[in-house]
C-alpha cells in the first residue's frame, strides 16, 4: 500500500463542506483540518501511484472549496509504539 499525505488550500468559506468532500473520496482514509500554511491534511492510501494520481488529481483537486493541493509520498511511517517495541526486550 501506498500512503500518501495531500495538504490543501480550501476556500476558506467552505472549509468544512470541503473537507466532508474529500473525505468521501474513496481512497481517503483521514482529514483534519489544521492552522497554518494549509487549510487541510488528508491522508490516502492507496494499492499504487496511479491511484494516487487518480484520487489527487482525478477527484480532490476537482472538488468546489480546493484551491490548491500538494502531495507527499511517504516511505515509512512511525509511532511511539512502533519504536518502544522494537527497543522492548519483552516481559
Amino acid at each position: 500500500m501506498i500512503t500518501a499525505i495531500v495538504l490543501i488550500q480550501a476556500d476558506v468559506h467552505q472549509i468544512p463542506e470541503t473537507a466532508q468532500a474529500v473525505a468521501d473520496v474513496p481512497g481517503v482514509v483521514e482529514v483534519f483540518s489544521c492552522a497554518g500554511d494549509v487549510d487541510l491534511i488528508a491522508k490516502v492510501r492507496v494499492r499504487d501511484h496511479a491511484e494516487v494520481a487518480a484520487v489527487v488529481t482525478g477527484s480532490i483537486n476537482r472538488l468546489p472549496g480546493v484551491r490548491h493541493t500538494a502531495t507527499h509520498i511517504a516511505f515509512a511511517s512511525y509511532s511511539s509504539a512502533d519504536v518502544e517495541a522494537g527497543f522492548s526486550i519483552g516481559d
